[in-house]
């Protein structure tokens, strides 16, 4: 089996570490513990209220919002004055709506995050809380924010826009992934997130994002 043939836009060994990934925080379950564990000294999580956790937790919106907005008002000089300034038109503009809505939004936000009810890492028993831990995919009655990670999800939709770069693609995909990577790490180490909510999180941005640019822009 050729695992780069591609399905729903994304190789067959993303499918692959996607389902083996979520198989496996379910199965061991104590990885999370494990990982988050890493970042706790008995007292507090390492980069709680740290700066570096501040300028990841704070920096996405902004960062999304004005690269949305600069590709709108782009999208709107090429319509009004009959150009093709960095080829934006309106399948860019539908491609990045759903980028940017369904899977951080809808999926992600909407759906698990505001559903799951899973607690988060500094409010569980082992790391000084008062509430249970439970493992990714679990739904819990707890009414938690822990699954999955809508700062992440939302970070690693930069690659959205990476993907559109005519030049240097691979450089802004690096960067995307680097920026994603980092939101992970700072929201782990605050004790915000568990790792199986960041990891959950990106296959899913990974997967949508490649799905949308496979059918809308590609084509």
């Amino acid at each position: 089996m050729n695992i780069h043939k591609k399905f729903l836009g994304s190789p067959l060994y993303i499918w692959a570490a996607f389902f083996l990934s979520s198989a496996l925080f379910v199965t061991f379950s104590q990885i999370d513990i494990f990982v988050s564990s890493l970042f706790y000294d008995d007292e507090r999580f390492t980069l709680d209220g740290s700066w570096v956790e501040g300028f990841f937790y704070f920096s996405i919106k902004p960062l999304l919002l004005g690269l949305a907005s600069l590709t709108l008002l782009i999208y709107l000089y090429n319509l009004i004055m009959k150009r093709e300034l960095l080829q934006i038109g309106h399948k860019t503009i539908l491609y990045l709506l759903l980028v940017l809505a369904l899977a951080p939004g809808l999926i992600v936000n909407a759906t698990l995050k505001e559903n799951w009810g899973r607690a988060r890492p500094n409010q569980i028993q082992e790391f000084g809380g008062n509430l249970n831990f439970t493992p990714a995919f679990i739904p819990s009655d707890q009414g938690g924010y822990s699954f999955s990670s809508g700062h992440v999800a939302a970070a690693f939709s930069l690659m959205g826009f990476a993907l559109l770069a005519k030049r240097r693609r691979e450089l802004w995909m690096r960067l995307a992934y680097g920026y994603g990577f980092g939101m992970a790490v700072a929201r782990i180490a605050a004790g915000g997130h568990f790792l199986s909510d960041t990891v959950t999180s990106f296959f899913i941005v990974y997967i949508a994002t490649h799905l949308f640019y496979d059918k809308i822009i590609r084509e």
